[in-house]
């Protein structure tokens, strides 16, 4: 099995990171076209919801930002919180593999704001809803991908002491506890669902409302730094009219893999870009700090939410 995902990795993978550095930023820092502007009926009530984010992973680096393989284990430590990701041979789950579990904190969201009692851990999908919410192709190497983004997630471990909705796990946990393809389709017999059962550490998040709202376009963003930059503005800054921060801290919370006078580079692009949804970078090379400004607000919901 994975002899196999490898293959796919080799052969998909490359592809993809023919627009990369290495280090998680995009060669051309722009906003994705809407692949799918003519919405299907049959999941329009899906498009429509807001889509989640937990707390905890947009304020701390759990994700790989490029799509190239890193199979370190990674150790960030920061105001008392510590946290350690050791990766799978296949290599540490991406920010774009974390798509997967924004789709599933939404639908749980969502379901939770209806009041519907069979909210679990354990989470149904179609494939092609998710590749559709997300903003993907739908062609057969997209099921692939995601067949990949689902090992890597199942194959990521985390150790944390960070409590969610007031319990600590102190067991390492995987991204994702396990998943299972639970319908085919087509000759060739495709993913048509998939089944996923979230780690309790992410439910209980979810349960408590430890989430917050992500702009729709945030699937639109290219780079993994401009997503993972997002990411920090909508945790740090919020609503707030801005938010500063040293580029030192900024790099560290960030995740990236390139050293900090690379990234100090690659940030001054995405600034000049000026791409990321509900927020504005600026960038002061005189003190070194780096300060989000929201856009104006474009996110109907309580600050709180």
């Amino acid at each position: 099995m994975v002899e196999k995902l490898e293959d796919i990795l080799t052969r998909f993978g490359n592809k993809i990171a023919t627009n990369q550095d290495g280090t998680g930023q995009g060669a051309r820092m722009r906003l994705l076209p809407d692949r799918h502007p003519v919405r299907d009926f049959f999941i329009a009530d899906i498009l429509d919801w807001a889509v989640k984010d937990d707390r905890h992973s947009m304020q701390h680096p759990f994700f790989s930002l490029s799509k190239k393989p890193d199979r370190e284990i990674r150790k960030y430590e920061h105001n008392g919180v510590s946290v350690t990701v050791t990766p799978s041979v296949l290599g540490l789950a991406t920010i774009w593999d974390k798509d997967v579990l924004l789709y599933c904190i939404s639908v749980l969201t969502e379901g939770l704001n209806q009041g519907r009692p069979d909210v679990s851990r354990v989470i149904r999908m179609r494939a092609y809803d998710f590749l559709v919410a997300t903003n993907r192709h739908t062609g057969g190497r997209d099921y692939d991908l995601l067949t990949a983004a689902l090992e890597r997630l199942k194959g990521t471990n985390i150790k944390t002491d960070i409590e969610t909705n007031g319990k600590r796990q102190r067991a390492g946990f995987g991204l994702i506890d396990n998943w299972q393809i639970v319908e085919r389709s087509g000759p060739r017999g495709r993913m048509a669902a998939v089944e996923i059962a979230l780690n309790e550490w992410l439910f209980n998040a979810i349960v408590a409302r430890e989430v917050l709202t992500l702009d729709r376009d945030y699937f639109r963003l290219d780079g993994g730094l401009e997503r993972r930059l997002y990411e920090l503005g909508r945790k740090h800054c919020g609503y707030q009219p801005h938010w500063s921060v040293g580029l030192e801290l900024l790099h560290k919370k960030s995740g990236s893999r390139a050293v900090l006078w690379k990234f100090r580079e690659m940030l001054k692009k995405v600034v000049a870009a000026n791409v990321l949804p509900g927020y504005r970078i600026q960038y002061e090379p005189d003190s070194d700090r780096v300060t989000f400004h929201q856009r104006v607000r474009d996110i109907r919901e309580s600050p709180e939410s």
